[in-house]
């Protein structure tokens, strides 16, 4: 009974062990699921952010590299894209720069004709427009006047003399055919009749002259035309040492007196076509080349050549001007004025040369106008040229050309 007891209990016993062995090997294997689910889970995430990391570093990469290639010209990986243009020939105006000193065409010095006197009033001013003729200072002539009326009382008593002689003679050639008057007396009488007549004709011409002198006393214009100085105030005595009293332009006209290199005044005729433009303003103001200089300075190796120009309010003579003159056409590649650019040595442009590597050529500029840039001298117009961006670049690097047709 003992043992039978002992032996259930025993049996109970190791069954109870093998509930709990079972029992802990179910917690075992559902650790082991948890542990195994968090390990993907972290693995995911690791790959997750490996992902990223991956993401954002090569994107910092490439920017990297882009900013270095541009930097370094096309040095890296990324080669930058730059618009250049072939420029070919284009028929330009050849136009010469010069500068010089405005100056009256024809300037017209005024001074004293006549004998002079003080003067009483000025009529003028500078600046001011006058006709030919026309007083611009009065002198006076008080004394002048009396002097003219006194000879003009000379005429009258010369005259009466004359009309006593004319009837004498007239009286003599009635009694002389009945013997009462000789022929003598006749000649004489004649003779008499004459001489006053001249008397009368003398003192006409001593008051016509004094009238003419007294006419030269005033200061006038010699033609029409624009004052341009006056010096000369009321109450000043004048004359003949006096020297220039006024200063004017005959017709206003004026002209530019341009000193150019010898090499450029062989391209200049008369007639040529120039614009000339004050110091200080933006006038454009239309001239012709009137006169080119048939001497060389030897000192400077210059010569002068004069530019007429019409009056206007901005040329002032004595002051400067610039003057572009047109002497022809020639054949020319034609740049945009970004293409050009400027160094302690001069002027020059970049081109794409072989392997699109950038070079640097220098040049010299010709004629600018609206349209552009005309080179002289360094380019055949076949040549690659950078139009924009050409100060980011350094000679040697490589670029990717594009190019810009240009406008015929």
């Amino acid at each position: 009974m003992a043992e039978r007891d002992l032996g259930v209990n025993y049996e109970r016993k190791v069954d109870s062990m093998d509930s709990l062995a079972g029992t802990q090997n179910f917690y075992e294997d559902a650790d082991n699921r948890r542990k195994r689910t968090r390990l993907i889970i972290a693995l995911v995430l690791i790959a997750l952010a490996l992902a990223a990391a991956y993401y954002a570093f090569s994107a910092g990469k490439t920017d990297g590299a882009a900013t270095a290639g541009g930097a370094a010209g096309g040095g890296g990986e990324s080669v930058p894209n730059i618009t250049v243009v072939i420029p070919g020939r284009q028929s330009v105006e050849a136009q010469i720069s010069a500068n010089g000193s405005i100056a009256a065409r024809r300037e017209m010095p005024v001074g004293i004709a006549g004998e002079g006197g003080q003067v009483v009033r000025v009529l003028v001013e500078p600046g001011q427009w006058v006709g030919a003729g026309q007083t611009l200072a009065v002198i006076d002539r008080a004394v002048q006047t009396q002097q003219a009326a006194g000879l003009s009382a000379q005429i009258r008593v010369a005259q009466a003399d004359a009309n006593l002689a004319q009837a004498e003679l007239e009286r003599a050639e009635a009694l002389v055919g009945r013997g009462f008057i000789s022929k003598a007396d006749m000649d004489r009488k004649r003779a008499t009749r004459d001489a006053a007549n001249a008397r009368v004709r003398v003192a006409q011409a001593q008051y016509s002259e004094a009238t003419a002198r007294n006419a030269r006393l005033n200061i006038v214009a010699p033609a029409a035309g624009l004052v341009l100085t006056r010096q000369v105030e009321p109450g000043q005595i004048v004359g003949a040492g006096s020297g220039v009293l006024f200063r004017m332009a005959r017709g206003g006209e004026m002209e530019m007196m341009a000193q150019m290199a010898e090499a450029d005044l062989q391209r200049i005729r008369v007639g040529t076509r120039a614009t000339v433009t004050p110091v200080g303003t933006n006038l454009n103001i239309a001239g012709q080349v009137w006169q080119v200089s048939p001497v060389i300075n030897p000192d400077t190796r210059q010569g002068m050549v004069r530019i007429a120009v019409p009056y206007s309010a901005a040329l002032r003579p004595g002051g400067f001007a610039d003057a572009r003159l047109v002497a022809g056409s020639a054949e020319a590649p034609l740049l945009p004025e970004s293409a050009v650019q400027n160094g302690p040595e001069g002027s020059f442009v970049l081109v794409v040369g072989k392997g699109n590597k950038v070079e640097r050529r220098a040049v010299k500029v010709g004629s600018v106008s609206d349209a552009g840039v005309a080179i002289a001298s360094g380019l055949t117009g076949n040549e690659r040229v950078v139009v924009l961006a050409g100060s980011f670049l350094n000679v040697g690097d490589t670029i990717k050309p594009v190019l810009q047709k240009t406008a015929n």
